[in-house]
């Protein structure tokens, strides 16, 4: 393995000069709890303030990317719900063209991950679920769940387990449950489900530049500089 330091490490080390020492410490520990293995799919969820929890819920579960597939509803976030999650989270709207569920799903299955989708019509639980390979969860709307579209493109299905009369919870409390639950499984796994070196350098260099006037000038500026000494 090479011992080279990459640009995108010079640039961090730029950034670090200028943060704060517990902003650094922060990053570096917020970074390292950082995954992929387990994203999540929003499909047309239409209430903000359940839009917004879920947004919250990924990033305190260290979920690093959100998918919202708006088909008649836009995803507004309420900034007093998810606060401040957006800076933190990746999030990718697909809202344009008419096969938008499509164009997501294809697009996860194209990077590796396995789609499923959560209904209470399966016997599969999140105690069940397969966590050796990259996850995408998908959770639809709070009145009518996945729509046929998923249901056909899905390649598994899972529950949450209830005991009383009510046969779903509110839609941001599924997936603080389901995360939660499956976080905790990968924790007592040996699978590398979390983020490597590379990709949190590159991750920590994001937020340096969103806590940052001007940080993707910076960044700019940082990346010329190394570019020109390697030369």
């Amino acid at each position: 393995m090479s011992n080279e330091i990459s640009i995108d490490e010079k640039v961090l080390a730029e950034f670090y000069e200028i943060i704060t020492e517990n902003k650094k410490g922060m990053f570096d520990k917020i970074a390292s709890e950082r995954t992929k293995h387990l994203t999540v799919v929003l499909e047309n969820i239409y209430q903000e303030h359940n839009a917004s929890a879920v947004l919250r819920t990924c990033d305190c579960f260290g979920i690093q990317e959100l998918h919202v597939i708006e088909k008649n509803n836009q995803y507004k976030v309420q900034r007093d719900i998810a606060l401040g999650a957006g800076r933190w989270v990746d999030m990718y709207n697909y809202n344009k063209g008419t096969h938008v569920t499509e164009d997501c799903i294809n697009k996860l299955k194209s990077n590796g991950y396995t789609i499923v989708a959560t209904t209470p019509h399966t016997d599969q639980t999140i105690y069940d679920l397969d966590l050796s390979k990259p996850i995408a969860l998908v959770f639809g709307t709070e009145r009518q769940g996945i729509s046929e579209e998923v249901e056909k493109l899905a390649d598994s299905f899972v529950k949450i387990p209830m005991y009383g009369f009510t046969e779903s919870f509110n839609i941001s409390v599924s997936v603080a449950i389901t995360l939660n639950t499956l976080r905790n499984r990968l924790e007592g796994s040996d699978y590398n489900w979390k983020i490597d070196h590379y990709e949190q350098v590159k991750l920590k260099n994001k937020w340096c530049k969103k806590i940052l006037n001007g940080g993707d000038k910076l960044e700019r500026h940082f990346i010329t500089k190394h570019s020109d000494q390697a030369m």
